[in-house]
């Protein structure tokens, strides 16, 4: 049981504050990895909460295998985001005010596919055509990042 899950046997759905790495998979075409949510039903960046005893980057690398599929052993850190723009409510009601780590996977390898049942899709988009329903904290990356998003090398 993940330490989160031991935690909430406490506190109930209560806020709290979660540290967590986000990752960007960058293709050849420019385009950024989304994963279609299946708690939510939106599209949101492949990443997750860290574990008790990892450091952020086993967590990147563990969620980006996890979620995606995909390999990496090479993180470039882009920054930390946090506040406001990070809660976030979770259909079980469980509120996280969400300290993101954010990560642009290099080198990575393997092939995409759905391990852990988060999932319902995984497929890459453009600046011009990102899909319609992006998860809240997702959209403030990418309104936070700008242009400078989508000006990542490949990652391939």
């Amino acid at each position: 049981m993940s330490y989160i899950s031991e935690l909430r046997k406490f506190i109930g759905t209560r806020p709290i504050i979660t540290v967590g790495a986000t990752i960007l998979v960058v293709n050849d075409k420019n385009e950024i990895l989304f994963q279609h949510r299946s708690d939510t039903l939106d599209w949101g960046l492949p990443g997750g909460t860290m574990e008790l005893g990892e450091t952020i980057e086993e967590v990147a690398a563990r969620e980006l295998k996890e979620e995606t599929g995909l390999t990496s052993m090479l993180f470039q850190f882009i920054g930390v985001f946090s506040g406001p723009r990070y809660y976030f409510r979770y259909p079980s009601g469980d509120e996280t005010y969400s300290v993101i780590n954010l990560f642009h996977a290099k080198d990575v390898s393997g092939v995409l596919e759905m391990n852990d049942g988060e999932s319902i899709n995984l497929t890459f988009f453009n600046k011009d055509n990102l899909p319609t329903k992006v998860e809240k904290r997702a959209k403030a990356l990418i309104d936070e990042l700008g242009d400078c998003l989508w000006a990542l090398e490949s990652s391939f």
